[in-house]
C-alpha cells in the first residue's frame, strides 16, 4: 500500500445493488448484483438469506474480513437492508463500498466516490435515508442514457442494448478489478487508477 493511502479507512463491507428475481437479471440496474457476483466467486464467501433482507455473508478479501451484501428488498428500499446488517455488525457507513449503475456516466465507464448524494438512484438516496448520511464510498457504473425515447423506469430494468452489450461485460469487469485495487490498497489508489476525466 503506498503513500497515496495513508490515514484511510479500509473497506470492510461490500453492497452490490440490484433487484431480486430472474427477469432481472441481466438488467441494467442490476449492475451492482452482477459485480458483486463476480466478487464472490472470486472471494468464496458463504452466503445465507436468514436474519436479514438480503443475500449476505462474510469472507477473506486481500487479507481481510469483509461482508458481502446484496439487498432483497428491491432496490428502492435498498436502505433497510442495508442500514440492519452495517448496524448489527457495528460496521462504520465509511468502511462499506456501494457498488451500483448509474444514468449519468456512458456506458463503458465507472468512476469512484468517496461520498455524495443519491444522483437521482433510488437505492442510494434509500441508503442515504436509513443511515443518515452520504458519507459512504460507492463505485458506480456507467448505463448511459436511453437513447430510443424509453421512459428512465423501463430502461435500467432491461438489459443493454445489443450493441453495447459487450461494453457493459468489459465494464464489470472494469469495477470488479476497481474493487480488488480498493480492497488490496485504499479508495484514492484505485481512484487515481479508475476515474478517467471526460
Amino acid at each position: 500500500m503506498g503513500d497515496v493511502c495513508r490515514n484511510e479507512e479500509q473497506i470492510l463491507a461490500l453492497i452490490g445493488l440490484g433487484n431480486p428475481g430472474k427477469e432481472y437479471a441481466g438488467s441494467r440496474h442490476n449492475a451492482g448484483f452482477l459485480v458483486l457476483d463476480r466478487l464472490i466467486a472470486l472471494y468464496g464467501p458463504a452466503m445465507m438469506e436468514r436474519k436479514f433482507r438480503a443475500s449476505w455473508g462474510f469472507g477473506v478479501a486481500e487479507g481481510r474480513k469483509v461482508l458481502f451484501v446484496k439487498p432483497l428488498t428491491y432496490m428502492n428500499l435498498s436502505g433497510e437492508a442495508v442500514g440492519e446488517l452495517i448496524k448489527y455488525f457495528g460496521i462504520p457507513a465509511a468502511k462499506m463500498l456501494v457498488v451500483h449503475d448509474d444514468l449519468d456516466l456512458p456506458c463503458a465507464r465507472i468512476r469512484i466516490a468517496q461520498k455524495g448524494g443519491s444522483g437521482g438512484h433510488k437505492g442510494i438516496q434509500s441508503i442515504i435515508d436509513h443511515i443518515g448520511g452520504t458519507n459512504f464510498p460507492r463505485l458506480k457504473i456507467g448505463v448511459g442514457r436511453p437513447k430510443h425515447g424509453e421512459r428512465v423506469e423501463d430502461f435500467v430494468l432491461l438489459p443493454p442494448y445489443p450493441e453495447e452489450r459487450e461494453d457493459f461485460e468489459k465494464t464489470l469487469a472494469q469495477a470488479e478489478e476497481a474493487t480488488r485495487v480498493v480492497l488490496a490498497g485504499c479508495l484514492s489508489e484505485a481512484m487515481n487508477q479508475f476515474n478517467r476525466r471526460d
